[in-house]
């Protein structure tokens, strides 16, 4: 607690935007609210938008999101455009994104986070995070280390765990939101475009920001690794960056050594 209450650099009363998209989001959405609520970072601004639940997501986001401050609930063109509303919706001073079957690893994230901003001249910062077993969350699989990110890597398909990537809203006011054009890689899109075209300043941080429960959309199949990799070719055209099948392919070799 005392990392940030305990902190003499403390410049002012940064606000942190959280950004949580859910749909049918139940079973999981509860530990996603209760991480938020157990940060010891005060001024948080949790927003909850929501396509247009059928199950009971809205009644535990009530119950349970006691930090939650703006609840959007409409039908939406999927996670992406859901996340551009909770962006434009944002007054935070930085803005993050925590996924419905997510939550943070430990109490500081957010307090750490804060006092990186406030001791230096950076506009995002990045960090770890870890996937489990969706039915043993203490049996962790994979540790995504964001420490030798390079906008280098780009063209073989590596970057910043995006779960840990918090920015200054204004990035997203000079440079855009998440484009619409990618049905899973616009994160790969929004980064490339952040750190290596306008090149903001950023800074890594060791520390494990977010438990990620296995088998999200861009790794549960054969297909999604598909049009994955399409995308992010598609996107570094987009940007002038030179990759291929094979280069991009390399990247599932790295990952093998995140195996735990």
């Amino acid at each position: 607690m005392n990392s940030y209450l305990n902190s003499k650099n403390r410049k002012g009363n940064m606000k942190v935007s959280i950004i949580t998209t859910t749909y049918n989001s139940a079973l999981t959405v509860k530990d996603t609210l209760e991480s938020v609520n157990a940060q010891i970072y005060p001024h948080i601004e949790h927003i909850i938008v929501d396509g247009n639940s059928k199950d009971n997501t809205l009644e535990i986001v009530k119950k349970y999101g006691k930090r939650v401050s703006i609840l959007i609930s409409e039908p939406d063109n999927g996670i992406y455009d859901a996340m551009n509303k909770g962006i434009r919706a944002a007054t935070g001073d930085v803005i993050g994104i925590l996924n419905s079957d997510d939550f943070f690893t430990s109490d500081d994230v957010i307090s750490t986070i804060v006092i990186a901003f406030e001791n230096n001249d950076i506009e995002a910062v990045y960090g770890d995070v870890h996937y489990v077993n969706p039915n043993n969350l203490n049996k962790c699989l994979r540790y995504y280390s964001s420490a030798v990110f390079r906008s280098s890597l780009f063209k073989f398909g590596l970057m910043p765990a995006h779960p840990s990537f918090y920015v200054k809203r204004s990035c997203y006011e000079k440079y855009g939101v998440y484009s619409l054009d990618y049905k899973i890689a616009s994160d790969f899109d929004l980064l490339v475009r952040f750190l290596h075209i306008h090149k903001i300043k950023y800074k890594y941080l060791k520390k494990d920001f977010v438990t990620m429960r296995n088998g999200g959309v861009s790794t549960k199949n054969l297909n999604s690794k598909a049009i994955l990799n399409k995308e992010i070719a598609q996107a570094c055209k987009k940007y002038g960056i030179r990759t291929n099948p094979l280069l991009l392919s390399l990247k599932y070799l790295y990952k093998i050594f995140e195996i735990r």
